[in-house]
């Protein structure tokens, strides 16, 4: 069945289906080299650990450096920013590709790489949120947004099954050099563009415009990003890393080993375009939606717990996955189109950073649960603590914005936020 053209309404931009093309192409290559490096690193040490120890590497940098390369997106232009990290990230992945070709023993020059793609993805990727944001007219990015997000769903998809295939064939090597052609993709769709049709974002005009600290700042005096922050940290810690749930829940009560950790991840990651495209078939990405897929994910967390068995828990991965989607891309979308256009870089530096820090400090605290107490009860206790601070925020909101908490539900909150400068974000 055809999708509404409403669905699909960003593709009528020229310059974005360069750039949904390329985001396939690259975004493919990117899932490959991560199960090329996961394989190396094992094959190398044997331990899981050293794997964790790699992401760590690549996280590490963002919550460092993130609001520096956000400030530096909003005060140069995204073009010459994003193409010299892209140059960057094939370099690296050519760098990788000599090292899986010299059979390494020592882990050190890995790690190095891995710590540099970290540091290129701090700095460059505000900037390079920031062009996406510009290939489309404000109104269609939502739609942008969402779209995406079924791409990267299907690229990881692709780009794991082909990684799968072409390992024992062709070897660790190839899976990087495959990574480093795929950033061309990138490269070349940004020459292609029209820069007439590009809708760019007004820079920072000022020194005291541009730091860090004013960026900073903006997030501190702004309540209702504050909240939006604070929930998108707490959902983003308990009830985003499901990677480590469907794991343990796998090797533990619903004994399926490593080939229903396979279908788990299939399962989740269908759940993951079907809620792109319930994103990107909705005209504007409201507060109430945001808050009502925020609880239908927490809730079903919670159910997913009680789950007899293995059919039951695969069938509420899917709402799971669908809702954190659709709730991943109404909060970027809040977060930036009711922020100033001069402070999009560190807005999208601050998203990125929550997002670094509900890895680093969810994926580690759902594993001590699920250790300590069974990972039925750590889906429990994480959907209890989710719903929990979904309500709170619900009524912060509603707070803020001077009206009921079952009003601002059930209507959108503009016309408080017209009358109080900063407070709550455009809802409709």
């Amino acid at each position: 069945m055809a999708l509404p053209a409403a669905t699909l309404r960003s593709l009528r931009h020229r310059n974005y289906r360069f750039w949904a093309a390329a985001d396939l192409v690259s975004v493919t290559g990117t899932w490959m080299q991560v199960l090329g490096v996961n394989w190396l690193i094992l094959s190398a040490t044997g331990s899981a650990t050293s794997v964790g120890l790699s992401l760590v590497l690549q996280a590490l940098p963002t919550l460092v450096l993130g609001m520096w390369g956000g400030s530096l997106a909003d005060r140069l232009p995204s073009r010459p920013v994003v193409l010299a990290a892209q140059i960057a990230q094939g370099g690296l992945a050519l760098a990788l590709a000599m090292i899986a070709m010299g059979e390494p023993r020592s882990m050190v020059p890995l790690y190095a790489v891995m710590l540099a793609s970290g540091v290129v993805n701090a700095i460059g990727g505000p900037a390079l949120g920031r062009f996406g944001a510009e290939v489309v007219p404000p109104e269609d990015l939502p739609n942008a947004m969402a779209l995406g997000s079924v791409i990267s769903s299907g690229a990881r998809i692709l780009g794991m099954s082909a990684a799968g295939v072409l390992l024992p064939i062709t070897g660790m090597s190839a899976l990087f050099l495959i990574n480093a052609a795929s950033f061309l993709a990138v490269i070349g769709a940004i020459f292609a563009m029209r820069r007439d049709e590009m809708h760019v974002l007004p820079r920072a005009s000022s020194t005291g415009e541009r730091g860090v600290g004013e960026g900073l700042r903006y997030v501190l005096r702004t309540p209702w990003l504050l909240v939006l922050l604070g929930l998108a940290l707490v959902l983003g810690s308990l009830g985003r890393n499901y990677q480590v749930t469907m794991a343990a829940m796998s090797a533990g009560p619903l004994a399926a080993g490593s080939a229903g950790y396979g279908v788990l991840s299939t399962v989740f990651a269908v759940g993951t375009v079907i809620g792109g495209v319930v994103a990107a078939g909705r005209a504007r990405l409201t507060l109430r939606l945001l808050l009502c897929a925020a609880l239908l994910a927490s809730a079903v967390q919670l159910l997913s717990g009680l789950a007899p068995g293995f059919v039951s828990f695969a069938a509420l991965m899917l709402p799971v996955a669908a809702s954190a989607v659709v709730l991943d891309t109404a909060v970027s979308a809040r977060a930036q189109l009711d922020s100033p256009d001069h402070m999009r870089g560190r807005v999208i530096a601050v998203l990125g950073v929550v997002s670094a820090a509900s890895g680093a400090v969810g994926g580690p605290l759902l594993g001590w649960l699920s250790d300590s107490f069974g990972p039925r009860l750590a889906l429990q206790l994480g959907g209890v603590v989710t719903v929990a601070a979904t309500m709170l925020a619900a009524a912060l909101f509603a707070r803020l914005a001077g009206v009921r908490l079952g009003t601002a539900l059930r209507e959108p909150l503009r016309r408080a936020a017209l009358r109080r400068a900063e407070v709550v974000p455009e809802q409709v």
